[in-house]
């Protein structure tokens, strides 16, 4: 590959956590077949749960053709990255601002948060070896097949007719911060009782939380006809049985995302997602705060530290996506300067051209097959599900599309 050329294929990394779906039923898995990826061979016995497209020093993506990597191309060629951006982000050493994701979710992630700028760098220099960068995390889900997941906290009301409903719920918190809970008046006031109900519950006696799971999910297991919630709670305790976590969908939003829809998620707010296939692109960085549902080590101090405590519905997470007139491409533009994803939609025999951009992008091919055109269309490469591929600063392209055709594009400007 010539490195100075403005469009490239690049292989993405795999990620085989236990929650990922399980052999060819990954959307990731299916993706991984197309993406060039060194020695890829499917194994119907493997959790396939992400694919990584961008510059993070723990798996950076490769460059198709080369053994060269994508950061050692980009800091080799500057260019690419663009002036614009290399003077608002850090990218010396060849790092993208953003990192850029597939998901296929068969179990619940942890009960999570990710940390603020200055978490991250206070996180990463006294334990580098669990907080790997020290960067801020925020994050963009976008649903490409039916998801679930918990986002933010519930509304006040809410979480107070659970305390006043459940009482396994109520008998791992002490009665005086119930109470608290319960009378507090003012947003200030209700946040401070919020902080301290939560605080509680996640510091619970584990043998309690085991009790009450087993007197709680016991009930649920009787109902002739449980409600989403109480088989949500029965399903989170088979796949992490007698773990705090599964208490948390009385304190945080239930949220259910059709294709195409998308949440946001700043630093300091709670969230687990529990199944479905995702487009997820976040600023660059692997920080996450664990506090539930997970075998992997917790760290609820630092958790219940950086936690906004806002209390809303879960549409205040949502991203609204826009169309220009007359364009096949949607615009999912979160309240954070480090990424925005397209998503582009053909019908074979469609095109489609995208003005250029300040910054650097990325591009994966979901469904079809088709071309990306450049250089004023005299140069080309041929898109199939799976490819990804890299592009310049201030690059126009186009679309065309030989069957239908899907892309999503995560970009910085």
């Amino acid at each position: 590959m010539n490195r100075t050329e403005a469009v490239f294929r690049i292989a993405p990394t795999l990620q085989k956590y236990d929650w990922g779906v399980v052999g060819s039923r990954s959307k990731v898995a299916q993706l991984a077949a197309g993406a060039d990826i060194p020695g890829f061979a499917l194994d119907n016995s493997t959790p396939y749960a992400e694919l990584w497209m961008g510059t993070h020093v723990k798996s950076p993506s490769g460059v198709v053709g080369s053994t060269a990597s994508l950061p050692d191309v980009l800091a080799a060629n500057p260019h690419l990255i663009g002036s614009e951006v290399s003077s608002k982000f850090a990218t010396s050493k060849g790092n993208l601002p953003f990192l850029f994701k597939v998901l296929s979710i068969n179990k619940a992630l942890s009960i999570q948060t990710h940390p603020d700028k200055g978490t991250a760098e206070r996180l990463h220099a006294k334990q580098p070896s669990v907080y790997t960068d020290d960067n801020h995390k925020p994050e963009m889900a976008i649903a490409l097949t039916d998801f679930r997941g918990l986002c933010g906290f519930l509304p006040i009301s809410d979480i107070k007719t659970y305390l006043r409903t459940i009482p396994e719920l109520r008998a791992l918190i002490s009665e005086l911060v119930v109470d608290r809970f319960l009378s507090a008046d003012g947003e200030m006031d209700e946040r401070e009782q919020l902080r301290n109900l939560f605080s509680a519950l996640m510091q619970a006696d584990p043998n309690v939380v085991k009790f009450q799971l087993s007197q709680l999910t016991a009930y649920y297991k009787a109902v002739n006809e449980p409600s989403e919630i109480e088989n949500l709670v029965l399903g989170l305790n088979d796949h992490y049985p007698g773990d705090v976590g599964v208490f948390c969908p009385f304190v945080l939003n239930y949220v259910k995302l059709k294709p195409g829809q998308a949440i946001f998620l700043g630093a300091g707010e709670p969230h687990a997602y529990i199944s479905g296939d995702i487009m997820e692109c976040m600023a660059n960085s692997d920080n996450v705060i664990r506090a539930g549902l997970t075998p992997k080590p917790k760290d609820i101090a630092n958790l219940l530290a950086g936690l906004t405590y806002k209390a809303a519905p879960w549409s205040e997470h949502v991203v609204q996506p826009s169309r220009s007139p007359g364009s096949a491409t949607l615009v999912y533009n979160p309240p954070v300067q480090d990424f925005t994803v397209l998503a582009l939609d053909l019908s074979r025999g469609g095109s489609e051209s995208q003005v250029a951009v300040d910054g650097p992008s990325i591009i994966i091919v979901i469904e079809g097959s088709g071309f990306i055109k450049w250089d004023k269309d005299t140069k080309s490469l041929e898109l199939m599900p799976g490819n990804v591929v890299f592009v310049g600063a201030n690059i126009p392209i186009s679309f065309k599309a030989l069957e239908k055709l899907t892309i999503f594009r995560a970009y910085v400007d």
